[in-house]
Parts: C-alpha cells; structure tokens; sequence
C-alpha cells in the first residue's frame, strides 16, 4: 500500500505536461484556421472574383450609385419674385360741380364699358344748356339779318348809290354775326357735355375696387368718384440684382407659382426693364405681363417664379454631380463593358437649381456614370450593376 503510494506522484506531472500540450496545439490550429478566413474573405461591397482570376477584384454597386445619361431641354433660369399689379387701373373722377343723386355699383361688382356707375342732380346745368341754345337760336337770327344787309349794301354799292364805307360796315357786321353764332355754339356745346357729365359711365370694362362717394355728396371737378381695374392683364413687378441686368431681355418666358393655387404654374414675358436702380438698392424693377384669361389672379398676390435667361433644344444631360475634375479637366466615370473608364466631356449650359449640365461631348444617351464618391473604385476597375440597371444596359445593347 505505500508501495503504490510513492509511485503515483511520479507517473501524475507526465500526464498534465501531455494533456497541456494538446490545448495548446488545439488553440493553434484554430487560431491559425480563423486567421486564414479572415484574411481570404471579401470586403463590404466587394464580390469574390471566379477560381482562375483571382487578381481582379469585382465591385458591387448599388442603385444611388449610379445615373443614366437623359436627352430633354435645359433652361437657365434666374429666380425672382415680386407683387402682381393690374396693367389697367383706373380712377374715375368727376368733371362738374353738383350733388351725387345715386350711386349704383359697389365694391366688387363686374362693370362693362359704358355702364352707369353714378347720377348727378343735373337742373343746374340743363337750365343752363336750355340758356345757350337760345343763344345760339339769336345768334343764328341776326347772322341772317347781317347777310341780308350786306347783300343789299353789296348791290348798292355796285350801282354806286353807297359809298365803300358803308360796304365795309355791312360786311364788317356780317363777320361779326359769324364770329358771335360760332362762339354761342361753343357755348353750348359747353353746356351740353356739363349736362352729359352728370351721369358717370364707365370708361372701362373692369371690376369696382373701390367706391368714394355717396348719394347726396357734393363734388367738384376731379373729386375722385369710383376705382376700377382690368384683371385681364397683370404686370409681375420683380427686382433683379443689377449683375444680372444684362442677361434679361425682351420677351424672355417666365414662369411663376401663387400662393393657393396648389402646384399650378402661371405664364408671362418680360416687357419692360426699368432704367434706373431702385432708391437705397442695387435691383433694377422688371416687369413681366401677364395674360389672366380666366381672371384667377388678382392685384397685390405675391408671386415667385423664374426667367428663363437660356433654353437649349432637346440635348443630352449628365448630372453635375458625376463630374469631376482630372486635371482640369470634366471627367465622369462611365461603365463600359463592367467597367470603370474615365471620359472626358464637354460641357455647355448648366442649371445649378436643377443639377443637370448639357453634354456637348463625351456622352450619349443612356450611358451609365458613377454618381456617388466610391474611394475604391477607380477607372478600370470591374463592376457588376443592380439588376435593374443590367436589365436596362442589355436592352441598350
């Protein structure tokens, strides 16, 4: 029994030195295994190559990645904006001097050329039209007596029973009954048009804005009666910055958005350009007409819109933000045949607000270029595209 006691001690430390060494080979082997796989396994975005090719690297692109080449129209356009004022405004005031006796539109209401807006009390100037019409009855009377008289004077004078005095007289007297009739007809018609300016018609077809007087009210000449506008045309009043003046022209097209019309776009033309900068500003005041057919519009909304300063034909685009510069020079990368290649291109019209440039070389339509700025991916470097885009690309081809 101690025998085998003293034994035991000796044969134990053998069996825990094997049993150690076997852990550790064990924690090797997979240390080293998981070391492998690390180092042979692809990074995000980055598809294994096929067995037999193992040198080239296959980058996997999203959809945000990239854009198609588009052909349709490129404007420039300069933004303003500004108040919409009726071209057609009109203050309608009064001629004579007399007392309102009816009034018989209001504020609001649609009148047509010609139309009745108002009535004067008128006995005043009839009476005085009835005056001068018997003026001009006496006038007419003695210009008949003093054409006799001188063609009595005119035959006794010929048979030299006057003398060229008395001719004179009568021809003298018939020029005056000429002059007096001429100056009582003046007169009258005088009288006449006080009398017809007693009733106040509309000098425009329009709408009412605003109604100054009422029945009863005595006026007097120029006494401002009535306002009435014309919506039918409106004029955009829009300062531009004086560094943009000399790009605006004549009949440029303008678009413009009112508040309450939800996405409706309104059309007009620049018409007028004012000559002078505006006081304690730099903007010179454009002003762009406005067709309002369908009389939506009113005077005083605030409009914003753009000028369109350029418009290209049907021409190929790029998105700005493909191009870069290499050298100076504008450079997408396009995908040709599943891979990268840097192109140069010529670019000409731009619209920042829209983010597109007209492509005069380089491009066409349906190419397909990097958009999005992917460090790894370099010109010739392999791609493979979302399915939708292979699709689209097979079809191209």
């Amino acid at each position: 029994m101690r025998t085998e006691q003293a034994q035991s001690p000796s044969i134990y430390p053998n069996q825990r030195k094997t049993w150690l060494w076997l852990v550790i080979a064990v924690a090797l082997v997979g240390g080293a295994a998981a070391l492998w796989k690390y180092k042979s396994a692809p990074e995000a975005g980055v598809a294994a190559s096929p067995k037999g090719n193992k040198s080239e690297v296959v980058f996997e692109l999203a959809d945000t990645d990239i854009a198609s080449i588009i052909k349709r129209e490129l404007n420039v356009n300069l933004l303003v904006s500004g108040s919409l004022i009726p071209q057609n405004n009109i203050t309608v005031k009064s001629k004579v001097t007399a007392v309102v006796s009816e009034t018989m539109v209001q504020e609001g209401m649609a009148v047509s050329e010609g139309q009745v807006l108002a009535k004067f009390d008128n006995a005043d100037l009839a009476a005085r039209l009835a005056t001068q019409d018997a003026a001009v009855e006496e006038s007419t009377t003695k210009l008949e007596l003093a054409k006799k008289n001188r063609e009595s004077s005119h035959a006794l004078f010929l048979q030299k029973y006057i003398s060229q005095n008395a001719f004179d007289t009568s021809e003298n007297a018939l020029q005056l009954a000429q002059a007096n009739l001429k100056s009582t007809m003046s007169q009258r018609e005088v009288a006449r048009l006080a009398l017809a300016d007693t009733i106040i018609r509309a000098p425009m077809s329009g709408i009412v804005s605003k109604r100054l007087v009422q029945a009863g009210e005595k006026v007097s000449p120029d006494t401002p009666l009535f306002s009435l506008v014309n919506l039918s045309k409106l004029i955009l009043e829009a300062p531009v910055p004086a560094s943009e003046i000399p790009r605006i022209k004549l009949g440029q097209p303008v678009s413009f958005a009112v508040d309450g019309f939800a996405a409706r776009q309104f059309k007009g033309k620049v018409v007028r350009i004012n000559p002078n900068a505006e006081t304690g500003t730099r903007s010179f005041m454009v002003y762009i007409e406005v067709l309002n057919d369908d009389a939506v519009l009113r005077g005083g909304m605030f409009a914003k819109g753009q000028i369109t300063l350029e418009k290209s034909t049907k021409t190929t685009l790029v998105p700005l933000i493909a191009v870069r510069q290499v050298s100076g020079v504008p450079t997408v990368y396009k995908i040709d045949h599943d891979h990268l290649v840097a192109q140069a291109v010529e670019l000409g019209l731009r619209n920042e607000d829209e983010g597109y440039a007209e492509v005069k070389k380089g491009l066409v339509e349906g190419d397909q270029v990097i958009v999005s700025q992917l460090d790894m991916v370099k010109p010739g470097s392999k791609v493979t595209l979302p399915a939708a885009k292979k699709t689209s690309a097979a079809t191209k081809g």
